[in-house]
Formats: C-alpha cells, sequence, structure tokens
C-alpha cells in the first residue's frame, strides 16, 4: 500500500505542471519552512516584549511601526535596484541576514542584553529584509512559474500558510509555554537559515536584467507614472493602503489586548491564532472559484468585509463573556478566523491583479512603488494606536480600528475600477 501512494504521488508530479518542476519544489519547501518560522516569530517577537519586558502600549506602537519604517525608506530604491540585478542572490542574502537578525534575541537575552531598543533594531532589520527580498521573492516567482500560473501557484501557497497558520501559533504557544519565548525565536531564526541554504540548490537562472545607463531617479518616477496611469493600480494602492495603516495599528495592540484585557496565556493565544490558520486554508479553498464566478475584484471586496467584522468586534469581547473567560477566548479565536480567512481573501486577487497589468520590464519598480504606497504610512497606524492606548486604553483604540475598518469596506465596494474586474 506504502508503495502504491508512492507511485501515485510520483505520478501526480509528473503530471502537475508546477510540482514536476524541481526548482519549483524546493522553493516550495522553503516557503513551507518560512512559514512556519514566520509564525512562531509572529507570535513570539511581541511577546518578548510583553512578557519579558513589559512594554508599554506606546512601545508596542514603536516596536510595530519599526518593521514597516524600512518601507518608506528603502521600497523605491529597492524597485529599481530588483529590476537591475539577479533576483536569487538577493533573496539568499536577505534570508540569510533574517535568520541572523532573529537569532541575535535569544543570544542577547541569554547575555542578559535585551531591551526594548534591541527589538526595535531587530523589527527594522527584518523590515528591511521584508523591503528588498519580499520584492525579489515576488519578482523571482513570476519569472520562475510563469504569468499564466501566478494564481495557481499562488493558491498552492495560500494553502501551505494555512497549515502553518493552523499549526505554527499552536507549536509557537507550546514552545514560549515550556521553553520561553526567546527559545522560540532561535527556532523561528533556524529555519530562515536552512531556508537559505536549500534555496541555493535552485538551478533555475534567470537571464541578466538588461543594463540601465537611465538615472535611479527617472526609474522611481517611471513607477509612479505608470501606476497613476493605471486606474486599477490606483484604486488598489489607495486600498492597500489604507488597509496597512489600520493592520498595523491592530497588530501593535492585540497581544497586549489578549494577554491583559482577556486574561490569555501565551498557550491560549497560540490555539486562538491557530484558528487564524484554519481561515487561512478555507480562504485558499474558495479564493478560486471565487475568482471564477465573480471576478477578482468583488473576491477582493468579500475579503475587505470579513477584515472589517475583524477590526470592528474583537474590541467588543469582553473578559469574561456569558461569565466565562474561555468563552471570551473562543470568541476572540472566531473572529481571528474570519480575519485571517478575510486577509487571504484580499491579498490573493490583489497580488494577481497588480502582475496582470504589469509588464515585465516594470514589475521591479511596480511592486517596490506599490509596496511604498501601501506600507510607508503604516508606521503612523501602529504609533497613532499606541498614543490612543496610552492616552485612553487598549480597548478604545482598538475600536477606532474597527470605526476605520468599517469605512474603509464601505469606500472600496464603491469604487468601480475594483467592482468591474472580470473573471
Amino acid at each position: 500500500m506504502l508503495s502504491s501512494l508512492r507511485q501515485q504521488i510520483a505520478a501526480r508530479w509528473r503530471t502537475d505542471p508546477l510540482l514536476s518542476s524541481t526548482d519549483f519544489r524546493r522553493y516550495w519547501s522553503c516557503l513551507v519552512l518560512t512559514s512556519f518560522g514566520a509564525q512562531v516569530g509572529a507570535l513570539a517577537l511581541p511577546l518578548c516584549a510583553v512578557l519579558l519586558l513589559h512594554a508599554s502600549p506606546g512601545q508596542m506602537g514603536i516596536l510595530t511601526a519599526s518593521q514597516a519604517i524600512p518601507f518608506a525608506f528603502f521600497a523605491l530604491p529597492a524597485g529599481v535596484w530588483l529590476d537591475r540585478r539577479r533576483k536569487l542572490p538577493i533573496l539568499l542574502a536577505t534570508k540569510t541576514l533574517h535568520g541572523l537578525a532573529l537569532a541575535s534575541i535569544p543570544v542577547a537575552w541569554w547575555c542578559g542584553l535585551l531591551s526594548m531598543a534591541w527589538l526595535y533594531s531587530v523589527a527594522a532589520i527584518l523590515g528591511v529584509c521584508s523591503v528588498v527580498g519580499g520584492g525579489a521573492e515576488q519578482i523571482f516567482l513570476t519569472l520562475l512559474v510563469g504569468r499564466e500560473r501566478m494564481v495557481e501557484a499562488q493558491s498552492r501557497f495560500a494553502t501551505t500558510d494555512a497549515i502553518s497558520r493552523l499549526l505554527g501559533p499552536g507549536l509557537a504557544g507550546i514552545l514560549i509555554q515550556l521553553l520561553t519565548a526567546p527559545v522560540a525565536m532561535m527556532v523561528d531564526a533556524l529555519a530562515f537559515l536552512f531556508c537559505a541554504w536549500n534555496m541555493a540548490r535552485i538551478r533555475s537562472r534567470e537571464a541578466a536584467p538588461t543594463p540601465s545607463g537611465r538615472h535611479p531617479l527617472h526609474d522611481i518616477r517611471a513607477g509612479f507614472a505608470f501606476i497613476w496611469s493605471q486606474p486599477l493600480l490606483r484604486a488598489l494602492a489607495w486600498g492597500a493602503g489604507a488597509w496597512h495603516l489600520l493592520f498595523y495599528g491592530y497588530a501593535a495592540l492585540t497581544v497586549l489586548f489578549a494577554t491583559r484585557d482577556l486574561g490569555m496565556t501565551a498557550g491560549m493565544l497560540g490555539v486562538a491564532q491557530m484558528l487564524g490558520g484554519l481561515g487561512v486554508f478555507v480562504s485558499s479553498q474558495i479564493v478560486k472559484p471565487l475568482n471564477a464566478r465573480h471576478g477578482p475584484g468583488v473576491t477582493m471586496l468579500i475579503g475587505t468585509a470579513a477584515t472589517a467584522v475583524g477590526f470592528a468586534l474583537i474590541p467588543a469581547i469582553p473578559r469574561e463573556l456569558f461569565g466565562s473567560p474561555l468563552a471570551s477566548a473562543a470568541a476572540y479565536a472566531l473572529l481571528v478566523f474570519v480575519f485571517d480567512c478575510g486577509v487571504m481573501l484580499f491579498f490573493i486577487p490583489y497580488q494577481s491583479l497588480r502582475q496582470r497589468v504589469t509588464p515585465d520590464d516594470m514589475l521591479g519598480r511596480m511592486i517596490s512603488t506599490m509596496r511604498f504606497l501601501t506600507i510607508a504610512i503604516a508606521p503612523l497606524g501602529a504609533l497613532a494606536a499606541g498614543s490612543v492606548a496610552e492616552a485612553f486604553d487598549v480597548r478604545t483604540a482598538l475600536g477606532c480600528i474597527g470605526a476605520g475598518g468599517v469605512l474603509l469596506a464601505i469606500g472600496m465596494m464603491r469604487s468601480p475600477a475594483l467592482r468591474s474586474v472580470r473573471p
């Protein structure tokens, strides 16, 4: 029976256009590993601040903002640079730097040197890796699988991400509960370092980009001009920009809200986040039929509405729902499920729509310019959320974010450019 199963898997790989590629399988395996590592780190980093350093809401706002600030400084020049360089070596360098930065946190903790300033610095380095490496990753994937298979590839990655979201937070919660947050950060670091080693074995090599004699400022201006000339990209830019502004404020405060306002332990928070992984899995299964039936624009709007539900209702959870803190934790987990399902329904069509209207020689500039437009202002969301929470309380600050999420959903639903996109 085991032999028969292996034969079926081998036959599937031979006939599947994506799985038949050794390079794609290696690339996908790297994403599996870093997806699990990222889930551990996403919970462990803020918990290091909250549990080990007793961070205030304002400090949590600065920590979250530190990861987004590099987009304001590096997103535009990174796009020009990426269009003039091979992408795989950049990927390898940023994955390695990401892993080393994460590994510095447990080392600093064990040496008695860990501070909020240290965490701010690590967060900023991770932001630089995200700016440069994230842009290179998106372009390299397009070159690896081709435009015609981008949605299919992203759907597979969404399934992978769903599994990591389903299992990763629980693993993170257990690691943090039993072995402390610094140990969890070391696990995350090792995942990124191993990924860099494995990616180095990819055989596919893209052609060297054509040398450009143009001044970098010319290419930056061209990126802005291209996006301005495309009504769809303009609509995507303002919608995603407003969403990231809200999300970074939400991300700065949710761990504080869950642990201090709702009284959840690291293990309970990990289990609650696992339902978010289930939401990602559900969205990965329904995104293709939704795209086929309604088009990616409407699918994006459905995702926006789902995230608005999460933004608005999470701060309304009482400390003891129906007299039970466990019921409050369950309500939190259910809303995380809805929110994360919406995130994937928003971003899978968002990425494919950007690539659909952009020629190859503009991909780097388009992606970096869009990332600048959509994430450069995100630190303001985190800092504002932290300030409001300091002046009032965390629940009030999250309530303001919820109101903004509802207004954003209404505004995007009124956008003709998004509603009119055909399947």
